[in-house]
């Protein structure tokens, strides 16, 4: 594994020392957490991006079963209607522990509400997010999620390739243990999340991609894709980070076809996730260089580049991965293995912008044929990689580039947590006392991903940017505006360096920040949220296998 970092030229100016007559302030308030946008710790714990389908439901109970990445105390769900040609009315919605099949366990039945309503009506186009209940929400398990369509429900929005055996039955049997006289389907309806709250939560990797990314060629009910793989090694390695897999089958970069572009559906599908700190891009532009009206390398390269810009204006890191191989496919042509081999070049370039890159190609391919699977991940049309093949995309991640949102704390794998090199500079500075997952850097040399010379400013606040214009949290480093005594400005979106020294406070320490809540900001956490303001984290880091 091979692993390089580049940092962007920071100006920090606020002294690691400061106290109230010589004394720490108080621990974080919820105000203050709140105002560092980590306060309602909601998290996606699972989701599919939603498509246009021509199925229609009438009278009818749909019972759905999603596999959990990270858990959490609460829960709540969200449905679309997005591609739908009329409102859509649901009611009776229930979640459940599943047992099997259509039973879910006993006594572990809730039923949801919006906006205390047992039912809802969504109108076309538009999502709608439940009520949260209290429901113990285990990490890797099955929910069932069950809700009744009254009347016929026009266009469908759903996701096709589902890989999950899910049952539709006549009438209204929501709150049912075991469902009778089932349906089987093998696709999702009108269900696109399941989020958890979850306090010890870091946030949430979004995996946006195509076949690959949805499964393709793994099998049915065993929740065998990469992302169900990275979301395992994380439950192993005790990092709380959710996965949400927003892959569609065939989907492209640059144009519509399955489903909307990767261009297109950004927004929704990628920064509308709840926790999202987090974006794999994967295998899309694959199906541009496999169909009719084949792009360029730099076409592609210019897509990319418009995604990276969007998710860094979200202050949400952008992780690139090379691309799979795919000689021997129906697709394959010279030319589109000239344009992946651009794409991959680009990527792994100094002006690729990829804030980590997983690589794919390198992971899958055979040494002897790097245009070629190696056999032994082949699913045998030369295009998806099986379930072995998965495994090695998933195990290409290196875990080292999730962390906690700077001002949380958070030591879980090591040491505790401290204000990050606040008075350092790059390399150097005051770090806490060893956390290597923690809020402060390793030590005095500073050197932690993500915490070198003072971190980056606490996880942002909530944005709208959900479908249908419902809110979501947005989980990037830095969003909530903090303003800055004697700066004489104020930072917005954590991309405006501030340039003016504060004046000294009554200690004389000078590096007095005025509070956004009643009762003062804590010294380290008032230094960490305009370290991060003061300058915008930016690292590469590339991953081999």
């Amino acid at each position: 594994m091979e692993k390089t970092r580049r940092f962007a030229p920071v100006l920090l100016l606020l002294s690691a020392a400061c106290t109230q007559g010589g004394q720490p302030t108080d621990p974080p308030t919820e105000a203050v957490r709140e105002a560092a946008g980590i306060s309602d710790h909601w998290v996606g714990t699972w989701a599919v991006s939603p498509q246009g389908d021509g199925s229609a439901f009438s009278d009818q109970t749909l019972r759905q079963i999603v596999h959990t990445s990270i858990g959490g105390s609460s829960v709540r769900i969200r449905l679309s209607n997005v591609f739908g040609s009329q409102a859509l009315a649901v009611d009776s919605v229930h979640i459940a522990e599943r047992a099997s099949g259509s039973s879910i366990s006993a006594g572990t039945d809730h039923a949801l509400t919006f906006a205390g309503q047992a039912s809802v009506s969504i109108p076309a186009g538009q999502v709608v997010t439940s009520d949260a209940v209290p429901f113990d929400v285990k990490e890797l398990s099955d929910l069932a999620v069950s809700f009744h369509l009254q009347a016929a429900t026009g266009g469908t929005t759903a996701h096709g390739t589902g890989l999950q055996d899910n049952y539709v039955t006549s009438g209204n049997h929501a709150s049912e243990q075991t469902l009778t006289g089932t349906q089987t389907k093998g696709s999702y309806y009108f269900l696109t999340n399941v989020d958890v709250q979850n306090t010890a939560a870091w946030g949430a990797v979004v995996t946006l991609g195509a076949s690959i990314t949805d499964g393709v060629a793994s099998s049915s009910n065993n929740n065998r894709r990469w992302p169900n793989d990275l979301a395992k090694r994380l439950a192993d390695a005790k990092l709380p980070v959710g996965v949400l897999n927003q892959g569609i089958s065939g989907n492209r970069l640059l144009a519509d076809g399955s489903g909307d572009s990767a261009l297109k559906r950004f927004d929704r599908d990628a920064l509308s996730q709840s926790g999202v700190r987090w974006i794999i891009f994967s295998d899309d532009p694959i199906n541009d260089l496999g169909g009719a009206n084949r792009p360029t390398g730099d076409q592609l390269i210019a897509g990319l580049k418009q995604l990276v810009a969007k998710a860094h204006a979200a202050n949400v890191e952008f992780w690139c991965s090379t691309l799979t191989p795919f000689e021997g496919s129906g697709g394959w042509s010279q030319p589109g293995e000239t344009a992946r081999a651009a794409v991959i070049a680009f990527i792994k370039s100094a002006d690729g912008g990829c804030d980590a890159i997983v690589d794919q190609d390198t992971a899958t391919h055979d040494p002897t044929k790097p245009t070629w699977y190696l056999p032994t991940f082949d699913a045998g049309d030369h295009l998806h990689p099986n379930e072995k093949g998965l495994q090695a995309i998933a195990d290409a991640v290196d875990l080292k580039g999730f962390a906690p949102p700077e001002g949380m704390g958070g030591a879980a794998s090591g040491g505790n947590a401290g204000a990050a090199g606040v008075a350092g500079t790059v390399g150097g500075g005051a770090g806490g006392s060893g956390g290597v997952s923690g809020g402060g850097a390793s030590g005095a040399g500073g050197s932690q991903a993500g915490h070198d010379a003072g971190g980056a400013g606490a996880s942002g606040g909530p944005t709208t940017s959900g479908a249908g214009g419902l809110p979501s949290t947005n989980g990037g480093s830095g969003s909530t505006p903090v303003s800055v005594a004697g700066g004489g400005a104020t930072s917005q979106a954590g991309t405006a360096p501030i340039a003016a020294s504060a004046p000294a406070d009554s200690s004389g320490c000078g590096c007095r920040v005025s509070s956004p809540s009643p009762g003062g900001l804590p010294w380290s956490l008032a230094a960490l949220i305009f370290a991060g303001f003061a300058r915008r984290r930016r690292w590469r880091q590339t991953f081999q296998a």
